[in-house]
């Protein structure tokens, strides 16, 4: 009997699993597969942080699979002759996949469909990630949008109304399994375990990321609105990286959303609030497809002009800023929640970001790299998108004289001082007045605390004569 290989990439669930949905309809045996071919991803293959979770989302996907009376295969090296290999071995004559929307991916399923197809072989891909696909949303003019208002008028009208579909209790297997390598032949993991504190917080896999959603439907989304905006509280879904490895589908979502919504458990406007934020994941994917350049350069050309600092001038400053260690609590907060947790609060994410481009006049770049390497929830699309609205070189993007005050930030959705006495906690005694800015202190201030790497009054006038010399130069 001939059978389907079911390709997992980052669709990492049995449920609300377009492909494995085609794959049982056929009724043959179907084998899921994970190829690990980082290399055709480049320039951005997976960063640290990536790696770490993806082997711990490999390892439960496998043991769910397991329960269905299935197996997933683990192969490495270049997919199409990975593919050409198993249907070699297997008879297999399908095989079927979610789609991926990164440049380099795009353009590496478009050829192994090609070669597949020309072998006589079923290929097909499907839509697991998004609720529309890049390319279905246009201006009336057919353009693709650059400002999101418009956008997300636009989707708010095509949101998906099709049923979840649960995961099977069973998946048909082959007589035979190929054979396939172990989940920790792959080396995902560091080896130093610098990623143990990530896991404290995080359960990676689908189980983990449906009592993620399930959490914050009962806990969080009610005063979403106000509280998404303060880090120390519990007021965001973190759902993003499992979003990120297809742990969870956005359609779950919306649909979980859409319950609480209907039987009133939760105000129209923090659920309206929430799904407009994930509709700016959807707009970023909407981007990188229409721009597939944006991961490094400007989306607005008129920033080729924009003078940033040179490397040799600014690197003591990029390392202060990347071990958090700015001397500005805010900001090192953040910068170390990172580093601890592998993730960043929104809100901080900008403040950060900020201060890196405006205030320090780093490339934003740099600050982009270094969140793709650290981040569990790295997403090129998201990450694009996020450092180019703060520089004011993308679309829909923060004026350029928009320059993010830390201190003001940190007092208003920070008051108290609870973040940054987590994980600055050389600040710990200072007063909710003093915690924001320990400088001010003078010869009070706490010992061991660095003082501030930058003047933010005179940085934030170096950073406007800036913006105005590239401005002039366009």
């Amino acid at each position: 009997m001939s059978a389907c290989l079911l390709w997992f990439r980052r669709d990492l669930r049995l449920s609300d699993n377009p492909a494995l949905t085609a794959a049982l309809a056929r009724g043959t045996p179907v084998i899921p597969v994970y190829i690990h071919d980082p290399e055709a991803e480049r320039p951005w293959t997976p960063g640290a942080a990536s790696r770490s979770w993806l082997h711990h989302s490999l390892t439960a996907l496998a043991a769910d699979l397991a329960v269905r009376g299935s197996c997933l295969i683990v192969r490495r090296g270049p997919a199409l002759d990975t593919l050409q290999a198993l249907i070699g071995e297997t008879g297999a004559n399908a095989v079927l996949w979610n789609r991926l929307y990164e440049p380099a991916l795009v353009a590496r399923d478009t050829r192994i469909k090609a070669a597949l197809k020309r072998d006589g072989i079923e290929a097909g891909s499907h839509n697991a990630a998004l609720w529309c696909e890049p390319w279905q949303i246009a201006t009336g003019s057919g353009a693709p949008f650059k400002v999101f208002t418009p956008f997300w008028r636009a989707l708010a009208t095509r949101l998906p109304d099709a049923p979840i579909q649960p995961a099977p209790e069973r998946i048909p297997a082959p007589r035979e399994w190929p054979a396939g390598l172990s989940i920790d032949e792959l080396a995902l993991r560091p080896q130093l375990a610098w990623d143990q504190g990530f896991y404290a917080i995080w359960q990676p896999g689908e189980a983990g990321a449906l009592a993620r959603l399930a959490s914050f439907i009962d806990d969080g989304l009610h005063g979403y609105r106000d509280a998404r905006d303060r880090p120390a509280e519990g007021g965001v879904s973190r759902l993003s990286p499992h979003l990120h490895f297809g742990e969870i589908g956005p359609r779950q979502v919306l649909r979980a959303v859409q319950r609480a919504r209907a039987g009133g458990e939760v105000p129209e406007r923090d659920a309206e609030h929430f799904l407009r934020e994930l509709g700016w994941r959807e707009f970023a994917h909407h981007l990188l497809h229409h721009f597939p350049e944006t991961p490094d350069a400007p989306l607005n050309p008129g920033f080729a002009a924009m003078p940033w600092r040179a490397v040799r001038d600014h690197e003591a400053e990029l390392r202060a800023w990347q071990r958090g260690r700015t001397g500005i609590p805010i900001v090192d907060a953040g910068m170390r929640e990172l580093w601890a947790t592998g993730w960043m609060h929104n809100r901080v994410r900008m403040i950060v970001a900020s201060l890196l481009t405006k205030n320090l006049l780093i490339p934003w770049q740099h600050g982009a790299r270094w969140f793709w390497d650290a981040l569990v929830d790295a997403d090129l699309a998201n990450n694009t998108l996020g450092w180019q609205w703060v520089a004011g070189c993308g679309a829909d993007a923060a004026p350029y004289f928009r320059i993010f005050n830390p201190v003001l930030q940190s007092r208003k959705f920070d008051a108290t001082g609870r973040y940054i006495r987590r994980w600055v906690p050389e600040l710990a005694d200072l007063s909710d007045a003093a915690i924001h800015a320990p400088w001010t202190l003078g010869a009070d201030a706490p010992r061991g605390y660095p003082p501030p790497i930058v003047d933010l009054g005179a940085s934030r006038q170096r950073a406007l004569d800036a913006y105005a010399r590239m401005r002039a130069a366009g």
